[in-house]
């Protein structure tokens, strides 16, 4: 069993920063694939990026890779810890963040390939990201 906790978010300003971090709270996180998930209000719950269990794979969902170069996962198994670092943010990155664990992602020429919701087996309860000024 695997209970997923998400922690970091908050008000930041546009062009901010924030590090929001994933652990487990029952379980541990070395053993599964993780991928990060955010659900704006009135919006379906989207797909970012994901890594491999042993951190050397990470990918962003099709529709998310114009976050390239703002957002970068990561991940520390020593500590448990699967981070999501998020810069120049904009009022349209506002939602929940959530993120979620699967046992692996199917790899394709090399690369994890990040999965739909569904597709996914544990998930935590979020956390809210909220960008105004």
């Amino acid at each position: 069993q695997l209970q997923l906790v998400e922690s970091g978010g908050g008000l930041v300003q546009p062009g901010g920063s924030l590090r929001l971090s994933c652990t487990a709270s029952e379980g541990t996180l070395e053993n599964f694939a993780i991928e990060w998930f955010r659900q704006a209000p009135g919006k379906e719950r989207e797909g970012l990026t994901c890594i491999s269990a042993t951190g050397d794979s990470t990918n962003f969902r099709d529709r998310a890779q114009f976050l390239r170069g703002r957002f970068a996962i990561s991940r520390d198994n020593t500590r448990n810890t699967v981070d999501l670092q998020m810069n120049d943010l904009k009022p349209e990155d506002t939602a929940v963040y959530y993120c979620a664990a699967v046992s692996s992602f199917p790899v394709y020429a090399d690369r994890v390939q990040c999965l739909l919701p569904e597709g996914m087996h544990y998930w935590g309860k979020g956390t809210l990201v909220t960008v105004s000024s």
